[in-house]
């Protein structure tokens, strides 16, 4: 079973741009890999970037249950950060002047996508019951053949 999971941060006090940058750095990886890569970037923006990303990933997993899904088995399908509206400011300047300030926000999304183990077992059911020596179709097939 495909799935996609979405994960948002929303308002935060940080410029997109340079959000972007991090968010760069983990597109399309898998999201341990991304977690353990996270932890040692040294900018601000990796903090909440991690913590969005992992949210993303337990969505995933409690959507589905913990039995049938690892956060080894998701990858970063999307990843995007988006301006959010500005802070505006003032500060006194020379000759009774006042220069605007904008403290700017932005917006994380991170869309997760991975597949549940429920799918890549059914192959292995019928070999796994071979295996323990439950007969199958096709072993009880085998067995009446070679007695005839």
């Amino acid at each position: 079973m495909f799935l996609e999971a979405t994960a948002k941060a929303r308002f935060l006090r940080m410029s997109a741009r340079k959000v972007r940058l991090v968010a760069d750095l983990v597109r399309g990886m898998k999201v341990d890999k991304a977690i353990s890569a996270l932890d040692f970037v040294q900018k601000s923006a990796a903090e909440p970037i991690r913590s969005v990303v992992k949210s993303a990933a337990a969505n995933a997993i409690s959507t589905v249950g913990t039995s049938r899904l690892k956060p080894e088995d998701l990858t970063i399908a999307t990843i995007f950060v988006d301006g959010g509206p500005a802070y505006k400011r003032y500060r006194a300047a020379s000759m009774g002047r006042a220069t605007p300030i904008k403290h700017r926000l932005c917006h994380i999304t991170v869309i997760v996508s991975g597949e549940a183990r429920e799918e890549r077992r059914k192959g292995k059911a019928k070999a796994g019951a071979a295996a323990a020596g439950k007969e199958t179709k096709d072993t009880k097939e085998a067995k009446s053949d070679s007695k005839e």
